[in-house]
Formats: C-alpha cells, sequence, structure tokens
C-alpha cells in the first residue's frame, strides 16, 4: 500500500493499493484536517486513521508519497520530516509531488465525472492556494481522463498577475481562489489538497516516466522570520 501526505495547508493522509503498473489505484482511506495550524499534533494520528479505514498497519505501507507544496515553512516541514521519517524506518520509497499537482487532478476528475461524454476532451485547470502576504500560489495544467500535464508554475504572486495569466475558460479551484474572488472567481468548491489525489496524480506522473525522487520543499520565497543581520548588545548598546 502506498501512503500519501501533505501538509501544504490543511493536513490530509491517504492510503490506497499498490498501483503496480495501473494509473488509477483505488483508494483505501482518507483523512484531513483543514485546520491552518497544529500540523505536528495530528498528523501520525491521522496517518493510523487512514491506515485503520484501510484494515491495514504501518507494515503494511510499501511506498510514501509526500506534498512538496508550495506552503507554509512549517506546515511543510513538519510533512516531509514526517514521510521522510517514516520511509527511513519502514524501509520503503520516498516520492514527491508538487501539492498543486494534487488539486488539479481533483479539480480535473469532478469535472470529468460530473459532465461524462459532454466534458471537453481536454481542460485547462488552473489552482491557486492561499500563501498569505496578499499572495497566492499557482499553477496551471492542462488535462485529460488519464493525463495531467503542468504547463506554468509553480509560483507565487499577487491574485491580480495571476489573473492576467489565466485563461477564460480555466476551471479554477483552491483556497487562494476563495480568498481572492474578484481577481480569481474560483469554479468550483475546492479549497484544500486531498491526499488521496496526492496518490492518483502521483501514480499518474510515475506512469508517465516522470522522476519523484526529490522530497525538497517547494518554498518558492523567503521565510518571514529573517536571520538578525547584526548582533545586539545585551546591555543595550
Amino acid at each position: 500500500m502506498w501512503l500519501g501526505i501533505d501538509t501544504s495547508g490543511a493536513v490530509s493522509v491517504a492510503v490506497c493499493d499498490d498501483p503496480a503498473g495501473s494509473a488509477a489505484p483505488v483508494i483505501r482511506g482518507v483523512v484531513s484536517d483543514d485546520r491552518a495550524r497544529h500540523h505536528d499534533e495530528v498528523l501520525m494520528g491521522l496517518v493510523d486513521q487512514a491506515l485503520a479505514q484501510a484494515g491495514a498497519g504501518r507494515a503494511d505501507i510499501t511506498a510514501i508519497v509526500a506534498g512538496r507544496g508550495p506552503g507554509p515553512f512549517t506546515g511543510l516541514r513538519v510533512g516531509l520530516v514526517t514521510a521522510r521519517t517514516l520511509a527511513a524506518v519502514l524501509d520503503v520509497p520516498l516520492r514527491g509531488l508538487c501539492s498543486l499537482d494534487a488539486l488539479a487532478h481533483e479539480a480535473a476528475a469532478s469535472v470529468i465525472e460530473s459532465e461524462g461524454h459532454e466534458a471537453p476532451a481536454e481542460l485547462s485547470v488552473s489552482v491557486a492556494l492561499d500563501a498569505r502576504r496578499r499572495e497566492v500560489y499557482w499553477a496551471r495544467y492542462t488535462a485529460a481522463p488519464g493525463r495531467l500535464m503542468r504547463v506554468e508554475g509553480p509560483a507565487v504572486d499577487a491574485p491580480a498577475d495571476v489573473a492576467r495569466r489565466l485563461r477564460a475558460d480555466d476551471v479554477l479551484v483552491g483556497s487562494g481562489a476563495h480568498l481572492y474572488p474578484e481577481q480569481l472567481p474560483p469554479t468550483a468548491e475546492l479549497r484544500h489538497v486531498d491526499a488521496g489525489h496526492l496518490l492518483q496524480a502521483a501514480a499518474l506522473a510515475r506512469a508517465a516516466g516522470e522522476d519523484l525522487s526529490s522530497t525538497e520543499p517547494l518554498y518558492l520565497r523567503e521565510p518571514d522570520a529573517a536571520k538578525p543581520t547584526a548582533r545586539k548588545s545585551a546591555l543595550g548598546r
């Protein structure tokens, strides 16, 4: 079984059957916590809950997929360190995927499922997540059944700048779109990454021969907390 972990905004954990040649793994368990904080407090509990839903234990994990962000520094570190630690302890492969890919996969799958044969042969999908500082993390994709390709991003920009780069017919989702609907009107309620779609997007990418070996976080900008540039005297001088 594959374990998926994403902490790019909310915390989401999922378990699926080992794809082993299949581009559409069956999701056996998925749990999430939409709070923007407390990642370190809830993550391992969610891992155990997802495994319990699947009727599995940690010994059944054969690979781990971690969302690389972009997202807040602390949240991403919690998810990636946990994924790396579990992979090392269990001696299983660790793979990384841009978190925006998972939300784009879910958006495309929702449209294809709801519209059936009336769905366009190829969708244009955009994702915008809240990046704070009045900016959004974003990316654009083309999608079709069994295929997802990122064509722009990931990047971080002001909502108005992102709006100028999107197509009029884009499917647009993500917490950033809901935060700035005047510039980025969302077309669906999807706000946060679902780890089940992280696993499915990773399986698609793996089947397409993409390299998923990196688990370096996609921070895209400098942290809010900066190191002091000069020493301060303890005596106030």
